[in-house]
Formats: C-alpha cells, sequence, structure tokens
C-alpha cells in the first residue's frame, strides 16, 4: 500500500483518489493547499485508518515521513517548481497531463527523478484503458497503416466565462493553458503510444480572445501517412476514432473513456468485430493500478516506456505552440 498526498482539490483530485483507493494499492495521508479550510474540507471527504495531514506549504508537504507519492493536479504553470521541490525530496510524483510547460522544464524533472533514483510519472490515464490497449494489440491485423483521425472536442464550461469576458486559468498563456495543452495532448499521446513520435507536426488553432487557443486541427506526420486530430474545448464533435490500414479500419467512439474497439474487414464491408473488452466504470482507475505497480516493483522498463511517451508529446506541443505565437508566461520569463 503506498501512502500518498495530494496538490490541487478540484475534481480531477477527486476521482484520482476514488480510483485510487478503490484499487486497494493507495491510501490517501495528506492535502496540500494554501487555504487549510479548502485542505480540510477536502480531506473530510475520505475515511482512513490514519489522519490525513493538512499542509499549507510545500516545504511541509515535502518532509511529510508518511508520504511516498504526490499527485500533483494544479495549475499548468505551477506544476515544475511544485514537482521539483517533492522530488528534491525523494517522494514519487504523478504529474496531471501536461506535466509541464516546456521540454527544458520536463528534461530537469526527469533528471532528478534520476538521481533520487525515483519515479516521475505523468498522468495519460487514457493509455493504461484496457480498450486502448485493445487497439494497440489489433493494429497488425490492419497491415500496413494508411492514415488515423482522432477526435476529442468538448465544449467546456469555463468558456462561458470567456465569452462573458473573464480569462480562467485553463485559457490562459500565464497559466500555461490553451485547448492544445489541455485537451490537445490526449489524442497526441494516443498517436504517440501507437505509432511513436511523428517526423513533423501542424496546428491550424481557433484563437480566443484570453490570446490563447480554443482549439482547432491538429496533423502528425508519420513515414508514409498522417494522423488527423480535432481537439477543442469550445465546440462538440460526436465524430468517432479510427486507424485506417490495409486489411481494414479499427473504430472506437471517442480516443479516451474507450467503450468499445471495432475492427471493420476492408473486404467484407458489412463485418463488424469487437475486439475490445468492458469499459471500466472509474476512468483513472487502471492508471492507479499501474501506477502503484510500477512504482512497487520498480519497473523501470515501463517507466522508461511512458516517459518516453512524455517528452516526445511535449516537443510536438511546444513546437506546434511557437509556430502560432502561442507563448507561455514561463517562456518570457
Amino acid at each position: 500500500m503506498l501512502n500518498f498526498g495530494v496538490i490541487g482539490t478540484g475534481w480531477i483530485t477527486a476521482s484520482f483518489v476514488a480510483s485510487a483507493h478503490a484499487s486497494n494499492k493507495w491510501t490517501l495521508r495528506a492535502v496540500y493547499s494554501r487555504h487549510p479550510d479548502t485542505a480540510k474540507h477536502f480531506a473530510s471527504k475520505y475515511e482512513t485508518t490514519d489522519p490525513i495531514h493538512i499542509h499549507t506549504t510545500l516545504s511541509s508537504l515535502a518532509s511529510d515521513p508518511s508520504v511516498q507519492a504526490v499527485y500533483i493536479a494544479s495549475p499548468n504553470s505551477l506544476h515544475y517548481e511544485q514537482a521539483k521541490i517533492l522530488l528534491e525530496a525523494k517522494k514519487h510524483v504523478i504529474l496531471e497531463k501536461p506535466a509541464t510547460s516546456t521540454s527544458v522544464e520536463l528534461d530537469k524533472l526527469f533528471e532528478i527523478a534520476k538521481e533520487n533514483e525515483i519515479m516521475l510519472i505523468e498522468a495519460y490515464r487514457h493509455l493504461h484503458e484496457c480498450n486502448f490497449k485493445a487497439l494497440k494489440a489489433a493494429l497488425p491485423r490492419l497491415g500496413p497503416i494508411y492514415g488515423a483521425s482522432f477526435t476529442y472536442a468538448q465544449y467546456s464550461s469555463r468558456y462561458d466565462a470567456v465569452l462573458n469576458g473573464a480569462v480562467p486559468n485553463i485559457f490562459s498563456l500565464d497559466y500555461s493553458g490553451g485547448a492544445l495543452v489541455d485537451l490537445g495532448v490526449y489524442p497526441i499521446a494516443a498517436a504517440v503510444s501507437l505509432f511513436g513520435a511523428p517526423t513533423a507536426q501542424f496546428y491550424f488553432p481557433v484563437m480566443i480572445s484570453t490570446g490563447a487557443d480554443g482549439g482547432g486541427l491538429i496533423v502528425l506526420q508519420y513515414e508514409g501517412f498522417a494522423v488527423q486530430i480535432n481537439a477543442s474545448k469550445v465546440y462538440n464533435s460526436s465524430a468517432v476514432s479510427e486507424v485506417y490500414g490495409e486489411k481494414g479500419t479499427l473504430a472506437m467512439p471517442s480516443i479516451t473513456d474507450i467503450a468499445s474497439v471495432k475492427f471493420l474487414d476492408a473486404r467484407k464491408k458489412e463485418t463488424e468485430e469487437e475486439v475490445g473488452g468492458e469499459k471500466v466504470h472509474l476512468n483513472l482507475l487502471e492508471e492507479a493500478v499501474e501506477f502503484a505497480r510500477v512504482i512497487e516493483e520498480g519497473d523501470r522498463e515501463r517507466a522508461g516506456e511512458l516517459e518516453g511517451i512524455s517528452r516526445a508529446v511535449v516537443r510536438v506541443t511546444e513546437d506546434l505552440r511557437r509556430r502560432c505565437g502561442l507563448v507561455f508566461k514561463v517562456e518570457k520569463e
């Protein structure tokens, strides 16, 4: 059982704690917030055999001997400094995506993790889902890959605030926000996991009043094919996600939280074969189980695979942003 702390008290942190406890691999032992009442309110939702410690400084969390690992889900721009302090204190760190604002920051964090012989893992939950694994395992059935189309476009309630003149963190370049790094990283990470790092990438963003991107079309170029990605937080899309090959097509309702994976034979046009399994009801459960296993077993090989994906994704998004003039505040300092 791993004792862990959390930074961030929003819905994604609550989802991770619920999934972590359901896995029977983790126990919440600490909550960090600058505001003690916020931390106490969050901690009060969970019953544990030992008391949950409340921390209002990163130094006290880092020095808490009861905490082995920390899950960080704060605003994007804060990830680097928070993770750095905890890694230097020899705490394993799970960073909610995007792990860092820049590739330089990510390189430094992985360097610190290796120096201290601990794990740094970016929380791309969808890569650990049973149906994403089924999709990946079924790729050889397609023969030569001809292309893919991934869609992740969901209207964000926080865009309403933008339309009313506000600048929520997730749509602020000061906080390293924008649709590309908040939501586009999911299909990009899926493509990297399935096909490797692209040879080139292009982004055609929908710009919004905050100066950030609200969504747009991403194209990842590979040897002999391309992946088209429709990612947005300012409009919805119900389009399916697909991978195309010479022998058939693999189709999913979405590229995250995949409910089913179907193989469509190219020569038997009306034939569909289900190649996936039943979706897990807690969408962070599979990652919670896997992260605990990697840490407890010291599985450096798997950690290295995940590190490679994280490094490739941040290089892609960094290049796309800079080509479109999407520069974060941390890059100007």
